[in-house]
């Protein structure tokens, strides 16, 4: 046994401590980073004395011979990662729902003292004064006013509503984007991290950069994530590469593994009524994912499903079916109310014409519907009188016909499952209201939630000022002690060297 075994020993514990204390200063300059975790060095005994073999020596034990810093470890559990992506991919779903929902009942704003719904009642109400005072010329424009405002409360919200899908579709692009950036950097610390793992260190500060990532990309997909190891000398704890698949209902796709991946786009295709499309479904390199076959979870599916998609031949969406509902509803109300009004005679005498008119295409539709202009221009062609032949005697100015106008609204129609204008429209309001209450609990829910994992995970990962003030004083001590240790072997050491042979002097 060497005579400066003991001096070995000490310092071993010197360099040990303070890497340790190095360790906790990291942990206490980093208490406020975003996304970091704690490190702890994971202390182990260094091989005893003597050594094992038939050439060893032989002594009364087995003699310890110091610690060493095995690794430096971050403190992650990877099971409360997974919990936390998970929730993380349902809270980004119910957002951006809750949000496209939200700004929808913005444009609708029932009840409302402006919306459709009082529009449509003033329109009635202005036919039953007629009905009064059929031949005055007052009644007669307000009644022409009112259905140029019911007409323009249509084109109004099928306008906003077009213009929160078409931001909805740059959403759509931007996310794409970011994603596809989110991918570029972890093939990036993936590079990093073979080039460093194989030497055998832990390259602790760079995996949470990636995980940072990894969390950020789990609010937008439903992802999957494995590790591929660095191989070398690489620890046993060691992550390596990441490699992450998108869940489908139909398995998973691979998108990304070590320093490549597979760049994500969107597919459209151009439907009538719709301009900007609807989303048919994404792309990650060659591999094609229709929307339906994405599980339901995620920024980018609420997203899709707000804006609008394919399912087969049929357009579906929250966006374009709210839009398909006015339309169908403008239509079977201007059609309704054209019916009626040709059966009527104006104040010439002559047959009633259409009240409103068709667009270009020939249809009635919330964008394009509008009062006729020669209604606009002569009030005096409102029909509000009955037909020429129920008339008789010249009775020009009796309002029948304008009661049978403000009956329209009683009317049941084959194009709004036999419901009646105003029937129908209160049960899409209905509608609207319960998808936004369920999306708005669904959202706190799933915050809740997220929030109970992610205080989990910040007990397990994050930094105590309290507990690395206390490693601090115990590494400190124990530094000290090995220290003193030092000193007491010195100071036997001095003794042999400079205190013995010189007996009789």
């Amino acid at each position: 046994m060497s005579t400066f075994m003991g001096l070995e020993t000490s310092k071993r514990g010197l360099f040990t401590q303070q890497t340790a204390l190095y360790t906790t200063g990291h942990n206490i300059s980093n208490a406020n980073t975003l996304g970091y975790s704690r490190q702890r060095v994971n202390m182990e005994a260094t091989a005893g004395f003597p050594g094992v073999g038939l050439g060893a020596g032989t002594m009364p034990g087995f003699l310890g011979t110091g610690v060493q810093a095995g690794s430096i470890q971050r403190i992650r559990d990877g099971f409360v990662d997974q919990q936390y992506r998970q929730e993380s991919n349902k809270l980004g779903y119910w957002e951006s729902k809750s949000q496209a929902v939200a700004q929808m009942e913005d444009v609708l704003a029932e009840p409302s003292e402006y919306g459709l719904q009082q529009s449509l009642s003033d329109f009635w109400a202005s036919l039953n004064d007629l009905a009064v005072n059929p031949e005055n010329a007052g009644a007669r424009t307000v009644v022409v006013r009112r259905g140029e405002a019911v007409a323009d409360s249509f084109n109004h919200m099928h306008k906003s509503l077009s213009d929160i899908q078409t931001n909805l579709g740059k959403e759509i692009s931007v996310t794409t984007n970011e994603v596809n950036a989110i991918f570029q950097q972890i093939t990036e610390l993936n590079e990093q991290i073979a080039k460093v793992e194989p030497n055998g260190y832990l390259p602790n500060d760079l995996y949470d950069a990636r995980d940072r990532l990894v969390d950020q990309l789990s609010t937008i997909l439903p992802i999957e994530v494995s590790y591929d190891p660095s191989g070398g000398r690489a620890p046993a704890i060691a992550e390596g590469s990441i490699v992450i698949r998108v869940k489908t209902d139909n398995g998973s796709i691979e998108v990304l593994k070590g320093t490549s991946f597979n760049e994500m786009s969107v597919t459209y295709k151009q439907v009538d009524g719709n301009p900007d499309g609807a989303v048919a479904g994404f792309n990650f390199g060659t591999n094609d994912l229709p929307v339906g076959n994405m599980v339901n979870t995620g920024k980018m599916k609420s997203l899709v499903e707000s804006f609008g998609y394919m399912e087969g031949t049929e357009v579906k969406g929250m966006y374009p079916n709210m839009m398909n509902d006015l339309n169908r509803m403008a239509n079977a109300f201007a059609v309704e109310f054209n019916n009626v009004h040709k059966n009527g005679t104006d104040l010439n005498g002559e047959k009633g014409k259409d009240f409103f008119v068709k667009d270009s295409a020939g249809l009635f539709t919330a964008e394009n519907i509008k009062v006729s202009d020669d209604l606009l221009k002569d009030p005096n062609k409102l029909a509000a009188s009955d037909s020429a032949e129920k008339i008789g005697n010249g009775e020009i100015g009796n309002g029948n016909n304008a009661k049978n106008l403000a009956g329209v609204q009683f009317l049941t129609t084959v194009g709004l499952e036999g419901s009646t204008i105003q029937s129908f429209y209160q049960g899409v309001i209905g509608r609207l209201g319960v998808e936004g209450r369920q999306a708005a609990n669904n959202m706190v829910n799933s915050g809740t939630l997220l929030g109970a994992v992610e205080n989990r995970r910040a007990s397990i990962s994050s930094v105590s000022l309290d507990e690395e003030m206390t490693d601090m004083i115990r590494f400190q001590q124990a530094y000290n002690a090995s220290a003193r240790m030092i000193t007491v072997v010195d100071e036997t050491l001095d003794k042999i060297i400079n205190g013995m042979g010189v007996v009789g002097r």
